[in-house]
């Protein structure tokens, strides 16, 4: 496959906007979460319920679609992703009942599972691998844009029409996106699909790529750093109502900031490695150099449980997201890094299904010990450490990383 400059921007700027309408999707909920509560009589337990229900279908739903997006090619799996779960967040504004709003998020959570293997897979294919970094850390940056312009723009959308409007209005951008990527690919031929894609090994299920243990490193690093990521993803809006007593349209600017650190942070993650590594740099002390760094910078996160002002509250927050997406950034890279082409789907679907199930366990967990009492004291101290862990867990069951295209197969082995 052969893309001119002028296509390949046309394409990458395509994945970058569904990034931001996947992000937007899912955090309608959270952003309207006090209003839609007193509305329909949520506790916390049923919010978290219903965040659970997200991450567990997306959770399993990612165990299916790195086959799908390796069998159906980049061409075709971004549009059946984002269309479908656009069609899911316009069924939230139908929902009345607890019962109706968990089948839709979980149909969003499905759905929306296919973003990411579909995202990593495409600039895996449209960029040479010393371009990946800037690609990857692009994509984490402008994807955190959702998360910014959500808490500004959907605010004022449930203001002027209600907040089913939203959801209407979120999903509505997602069909009009999949006209335009169709539109964009036509008579592209991206080389990707099936057995076409794989010259090193044949495209087989997910068991085929669970014997390596980058598979693992991965998948571990992925349960404990994403954990974090959902919970401020899914509690951080509740976090400022219940602390400092923000709602509706005062949520807006502290959150938009705080997400904003995110996009700094996979933006310059992105740019310092691929610089390091056009450098000289080994890429196993750019990866895991970046990612002790990203992990080092969570750590004072329960600090924000003690300061008196949200401003301070949205720096400590802010910091750990912007290291969050850092090492997001640096961990999506590995992936690409380690493992030969024809699997790179189905090891990322993977990952971010542990990943998922870490973030259904902990957003869970944060409505049962809020209910109980707790607050968030318990959910900061994990989310403190959690990187670190994860860290540690990479170093010990991936000592060296090596490009799995330079190694023409399997990236780890004994031995190395």
């Amino acid at each position: 496959m052969t893309l001119s400059p002028r296509r390949r921007t046309i394409l990458f700027t395509l994945v970058l906007t569904a990034t931001i309408l996947n992000l937007v999707d899912r955090q309608i909920i959270a952003v309207l979460k006090p209003v839609i509560a007193a509305d329909l009589g949520w506790t916390d337990n049923d919010y978290g319920t219903l965040a659970a229900w997200f991450q567990g279908a997306a959770a399993f739903a990612l165990l299916f679609t790195g086959w799908i997006v390796d069998r159906l090619g980049v061409k075709w799996a971004n549009p059946l992703g984002v269309i479908t779960w656009s069609v899911a967040a316009i069924a939230h504004g139908w929902a009345r009942t607890m019962g109706q709003f968990i089948l839709c998020r979980a149909a969003l959570g499905a759905t929306e599972a296919m973003g990411t293997p579909a995202a990593i897979k495409t600039i895996a294919t449209i960029f040479p691998p010393e371009k990946r970094s800037f690609g990857f850390g692009m994509s984490n940056a402008i994807g955190s844009i959702g998360a910014i312009l959500t808490p500004l723009v959907i605010p004022v959308v449930a203001m002027w029409w209600g907040w089913r409007a939203a959801f209407l209005v979120g999903g509505g951008l997602g069909l009009i996106w999949g006209a335009a990527w169709l539109l964009a690919t036509r008579g592209v031929d991206f080389g990707d699909r099936g057995a076409e894609s794989t010259r090193a090994a044949p495209l087989a299920g997910i068991g085929a790529v669970l014997k390596h243990r980058r598979t693992w490193a991965i998948a571990i690093a992925k349960v404990l750093s994403d954990a974090t990521w959902w919970l401020l993803l899914f509690w951080m809006p509740d976090f400022f109502n219940r602390m400092f007593g923000l709602s509706g349209l005062e949520l807006g600017p502290p959150l938009a900031v705080a997400y904003g650190c995110g996009a700094v942070g996979a933006f310059f993650a992105g740019w310092i490695a691929t610089r390091l590594i056009a450098a000289g740099r080994s890429v196993n002390a750019v990866r895991k150099g970046s990612m002790l760094v990203a992990a080092l910078l969570v750590t004072p996160v329960p600090l924000a449980l003690g300061v008196t002002d949200y401003w301070s509250a949205v720096a400590l927050l802010g910091l750990a997201i912007g290291a969050h997406q850092a090492f997001s950034t640096n961990l999506f890279a590995l992936i690409a890094d380690v493992t030969p082409g024809a699997e790179v789907g189905r090891v990322t679907s993977f990952g971010a299904f542990c990943g998922n199930l870490g973030g259904m366990a902990i957003v869970k967990v944060a409505g049962l010990l809020l209910t109980w009492g707790l607050g968030y004291t318990p959910l900061f101290l994990f989310a403190a450490i959690s990187y670190l862990l994860a860290v540690g867990v990479i170093q010990l069951m991936i000592p060296r990383i090596e490009r799995g295209e330079e190694m023409g197969g399997p990236a780890w082995a004994p031995g190395h």
